[in-house]
């Protein structure tokens, strides 16, 4: 027996769709002309260019919530901007370094928190819409656990490029010399999960119809 999902309240409009899909398409494909490194560009943009078709082909029975959307596309962006021009380089980066003080280039930092910022949005409303799992402490612990545990299989990810690659995924590494980078990059994602759920629950549950 299928579950059904519950009643999405609030959509993006289709205006918004088309918006959001021009903005991650053409920076994917604007970014793939001339990467500073292909093979770091094809392994960071490799979830936008999966993810884009399968959000496509599943929208007419199973739309996302607009908050959703537009926080996928945001992740997108950060991907690609990572991908063209890897993370130890992005120009974005740079301007958070000189700006901020940071002692390395901090983009990296930047997409390890949104890899728990959106996906603790993505994992709510997978669980709220596909399970019998209510709102409350379980919830909470069950995002979060999504969430640490990709952060954890997107480190054994990197650790296998660089088995595999050796220097030449270095780029995709970017650990700048931080032998810390790897508890780092976790840390984050878990602090970008648990602020998301505070910054969005209540939005994304009148979204959803709760």
């Amino acid at each position: 027996m299928t579950t059904q999902p519950h009643a999405i309240a609030m959509p993006p409009s289709r205006g918004e769709c088309i918006l959001l899909l021009a903005l991650v398409g053409g920076a994917l494909v604007a970014s793939g002309i001339a990467p500073r490194d292909r093979l770091t560009w094809f392994m960071e943009v490799v979830w936008v260019i999966v993810a884009l078709p399968l959000i496509c082909w599943c929208w007419p029975r199973f739309p996302l919530t607009r908050l959703l959307c537009w926080l996928l596309a945001a992740h997108a962006l950060v991907l690609i901007h990572g991908g063209a021009h890897t993370y130890a380089e992005t120009p974005l980066g740079f301007w958070l370094r000189d700006t901020f003080g940071f002692q390395r280039n901090p983009w990296d930092r930047v997409g390890h928190f949104m890899q728990g910022f959106v996906p603790a949005i993505l994992a709510r409303e997978l669980l709220l819409r596909l399970t019998p799992l209510k709102r409350g402490g379980w919830l909470v612990y069950l995002v979060l656990a999504a969430c640490l545990s990709f952060s954890a299989l997107f480190e054994l990810i990197e650790w296998w490029a660089a088995l595999a690659f050796g220097a030449d995924a270095d780029a995709f590494l970017a650990t700048q010399g931080d032998q810390w980078d790897t508890q780092w990059d976790m840390f984050l994602c878990l602090v970008g999960a648990a602020l998301s759920l505070l910054a969005w629950t209540r939005l994304h549950d009148r979204q959803l119809g709760q």
